[in-house]
């Protein structure tokens, strides 16, 4: 709990075995209430695993539902378990559990209802093992997205997230796409209902076990990424109404 909000760590797994045990053992269980893992029908030990270091709350897929799909069932039983505040982090141990005290206490104090965990803010990006073609990308999505959203970030594309209870309830994520588009559809509605976001700088971890998309894939999901973005300015001007940005 923080200051009695109840705080849930979501896990969207896909063959995470390697790391997932990694990963747990740093989340901060003086201050998370709830662990939640969904499966996304690993071919590994992903479940099993689970079970073994204790998460309570496993979800599995029997058929692969992709990230975003992954993400839509564990939103709604965070949700469903009465979470506050819900952080998403992939238990690739890509990104750092250690910043979840800091992404709760932003949300937990009502600076802001959304916190991102940013690879760009600081210089760490590349030193850390991000590849070249993909921090150029990262770059210049997030500067035509800053442009056509009308809005302000480092970057769109973490998977590092921290959200109020109201954004999930106020926003229709559940008819976003189930493919990796689903992240920048997410900010986008968040954004089109007038919610601020914060950002926090995150170290970045690439390496062998840790999850990735490859080149034809992130050539797909930039599309979808301009897509969504021209969706949204042309939205805001009046001429289209996406039933995205309806509230549920």
């Amino acid at each position: 709990m923080y200051k009695g909000r109840k705080v849930i760590v979501v896990l969207p797994a896909y063959n995470a075995a390697q790391t997932l045990a990694k990963t747990y053992q740093e989340i901060p269980m003086d201050l998370v209430d709830e662990v939640i893992l969904c499966d996304d029908a690993s071919r590994d030990n992903t479940v099993a695993l689970a079970h073994q270091i204790g998460i309570k709350h496993i979800l599995v897929h029997e058929q692969n539902k992709g990230y975003g799909g992954n993400q839509k069932t564990l939103y709604n039983k965070a949700l469903e378990l009465g979470g506050d505040i819900i952080i998403m982090l992939h238990p690739d141990y890509q990104y750092t559990p250690k910043l979840i005290p800091s992404m709760v206490n932003i949300i937990g104090e009502e600076l802001y209802p959304v916190v991102l965990g940013s690879r760009i803010l600081g210089r760490g990006a590349l030193a850390g093992g991000m590849p070249l073609y993909k921090y150029i990308a990262n770059r210049f999505l997030t500067l035509v997205q800053n442009v056509l959203v009308n809005y302000k970030l480092s970057e769109y594309h973490t998977g590092y997230r921290a959200f109020s209870r109201d954004v999930l309830r106020r926003i229709s994520f559940n008819s976003n796409s189930d493919d990796f588009v689903f992240d920048n559809e997410m900010l986008s509605q968040i954004i089109y209902a007038g919610f601020h976001i914060a950002e926090v700088t995150c170290p970045t971890k690439y390496f062998e076990e840790a999850s990735s998309i490859n080149f034809r894939r992130s050539v797909k999901y930039g599309l979808g990424v301009l897509r969504v973005s021209l969706t949204h300015r042309l939205a805001k001007m009046g001429v289209i109404q996406p039933a995205m940005y309806k509230t549920p």
